[in-house]
């Protein structure tokens, strides 16, 4: 199993697993990157980290003080991988484990972190998310090619990194 070191905030500089396999942790850069973009957003924000993979944007984010998070991921290891990681940190978070355009909450997020599969890239999963966004909201999306546009969402900004697209959007 890898690891990967959470880049700021109250757990700066320590590890987390990774589960392999399917799973793409963002790079360090770019993670640092989107957290550059989202600075003002994360404390005490409610945070929904999808796609979730070891968890290391949601934890990123409650490292950087938002409020509280909910992790959505499909693989069971990468789950078990997720608590495993929050445990090791000593932070309380729900784990969904399901097909994204499955959940369901009566939760309103501040903020939507979204990093799906590029090999297998569906717009209508990452549609579904959107519903659970606040008015004011903001969506972050790591994508392949170029932003996607959505309904009801305006792109405040967008980069591209290697073959990857990190783009922020707000609702309403």
């Amino acid at each position: 199993m890898n690891s990967l070191r959470i880049t700021a905030g109250k757990y700066r500089g320590r590890k987390i697993a990774t589960p392999g396999g399917a799973t793409h942790p963002m790079g360090e850069r770019e993670r640092l990157a989107l957290f550059n973009m989202i600075v003002n957003y994360v404390p005490g924000a409610k945070i929904l980290d999808a796609f979730a993979g070891s968890g290391a944007l949601g934890i990123e984010a409650l490292s950087r003080g938002a409020a509280e998070a909910i992790f959505i991921e499909k693989s069971a290891e990468a789950c078990r991988v997720i608590r495993e990681n929050l445990q090791n940190l000593d932070l309380a978070a729900e784990v969904w484990r399901g097909d994204v355009k499955k959940f369901t909450t009566e939760n309103k997020f501040q903020l939507i972190l979204a990093d799906p599969p590029y090999d297998n890239f569906e717009i209508s999963e990452v549609t579904h998310l959107l519903q659970f966004l606040r008015g004011s909201g903001i969506f972050v999306l790591s994508h392949p090619g170029e932003a996607p546009e959505f309904a009801g969402m305006t792109l405040l900004k967008s980069r591209k990194y290697a073959g990857a697209g990190i783009s922020v959007y707000l609702k309403g």
